[in-house]
């Protein structure tokens, strides 16, 4: 089994806009075979001066995988192309994790 975490970077204000589209591809990517969760979160206010404070423009992917190989078909799924195009000018940026259990 693989993790994934996703730190999706968006231009300011688009957040709704992101989830929205990422709620409507989760059933096809529930789907996928190798798929064990997937799923968006964002960061919560804990009012912790000790924690980051929580980014406003973020959206982080929780991802498990089977395998690698399932990680690899999830990329280039159809679905997965026709969405990243969607989304393609509301993303800043991502910086993406790939890890196994310890």
């Amino acid at each position: 089994m693989i993790h994934v975490l996703a730190m999706i970077d968006l231009q300011e204000g688009t957040r709704d806009r992101f989830l929205k589209e990422f709620h409507g591809i989760m059933p096809e990517v529930h789907a996928e075979e190798g798929c064990l969760v997937y799923g968006p979160t964002i960061d919560v206010d804990t009012g912790n001066e000790k924690l980051e404070p929580p980014r406003p423009n973020t959206v982080t992917i929780v991802e498990q995988w089977e395998s690698l190989e399932a990680l690899s078909a999830h990329l280039v799924a159809p679905h997965m192309l026709a969405y990243r195009e969607r989304v393609k000018d509301i993303v800043a940026g991502s910086t993406v994790y790939v890890t196994e259990p310890a």
